[in-house]
């Protein structure tokens, strides 16, 4: 009989990467986009997910709403979550490319395990102001 996992992480990220032993390495982790303009595309990222304390198989999904918070303003696929004993760990990364965000406001990531939501966090999008003429970026 399987035994539903618990979510033990999920972070929004700039990239991942793999070492050959195995271990993830997580780069420019975030909670927040800007854009002095609207709409805007982001073009990559990453939200890695860590499932463990769960026996069987599952289907983990994502999606990302709206600031409404009813909109789904993109989806990802169906990701299996296989955890073929009670101490394995399962570790999902998806990618999203060129998402497009058509206002400011907190948009909304949702993990859904089987259709049922395991974990809903804001993801702040906000309108950011030009930099002065003439400045570098990165300037002091």
């Amino acid at each position: 009989m399987p035994m539903t996992p618990d979510l033990q992480c999920t972070l929004l990220c700039d990239d991942v990467r793999q070492e050959r032993s195995g271990k993830f390495i997580l780069i420019g982790l975030f909670d927040q986009l800007g854009s002095p303009s609207f709409p805007f595309r982001h073009p990559r990222m990453f939200l890695v997910t860590r499932w463990c304390s769960g026996e069987g198989e599952f289907r983990q999904h994502t999606r990302i709403l709206r600031p409404d918070m009813s909109t789904v303003m993109i989806e990802g696929r169906d990701i299996p979550v296989k955890l073929p004993t009670a101490e394995a760990t399962a570790t999902n990364v998806e990618l999203f490319i060129n998402t497009e965000f058509h206002e400011a406001g907190i948009h909304w990531v949702e993990v859904l395990l089987d259709n049922d939501i395991k974990m809903r966090f804001p993801l702040r999008v906000t309108k950011m102001t030009q930099p002065p003429p003439g400045m570098a970026e990165g300037g002091v």
